[in-house]
């Protein structure tokens, strides 16, 4: 069976082939790419002075704005919404850093395919989010989500999706041998 092939452009909807009146100028974005770099600055330098919670409301009306604008799948949107999981993840919210974070690995492989570079550091990004969250912050079940996406984007017999099963076993059954490669891991 051979593989989809995913086309740089996406799935082309019928609202593609609407074009705008003759003689009229498509409307200017009400989020331009520069003004949504400037908002995401403005989101870092709060978080680096320490105003976590000032810098994730920035981040949730900024996430409301370029959803409005772009739509859920857009890269823009993804973007935002991971830096929305960086943030909860700076202020000790694992659990809700790594539901981000999952949510947009799984908008990543819906626009740019499973192969994807990004969809793979996104993943990658999931995963050490979850390896580091203490575990009292329900890092097992968080685990069986993360293994369960995973396991959806790159295949039950991935490498990626084999590691993270074999982290979160010895996790969950901790060994003299598997307590020693925790602390290598």
């Amino acid at each position: 069976m051979s593989e989809p092939l995913y086309r740089p452009w996406g799935t082309v909807t019928p609202e593609f082939w609407d074009a705008p009146a003759s003689g009229a100028a498509p409307s200017p974005s009400r989020l331009a790419p520069e003004t949504l770099r400037a908002r995401l600055v403005k989101v870092a330098e709060t978080a680096r002075t320490g105003h976590l919670a000032d810098a994730a409301a920035l981040a949730a009306r900024l996430d409301e704005d370029v959803t409005a604008e772009y739509g859920e799948l857009h890269l823009h949107t993804i973007q935002v919404r991971e830096v929305r999981g960086y943030l909860a993840a700076l202020a000790g919210d694992h659990p809700s850093g790594l539901s981000w974070y999952l949510h947009a690995a799984q908008l990543r492989v819906t626009i740019q395919g499973p192969g994807h570079p990004d969809v793979e550091a996104a993943t990658r990004r999931a995963y050490s989010l979850w390896r580091a969250m203490p575990p009292e912050a329900d890092r097992q079940r968080l685990g069986a989500d993360l293994l369960t996406i995973a396991g959806d984007i790159h295949g039950p017999d991935s490498q990626v999706v084999r590691h993270i099963r074999e982290r979160s076993y010895a996790l969950a059954v901790p060994t003299g041998a598997s307590a020693k490669q925790l602390g290598n891991a």
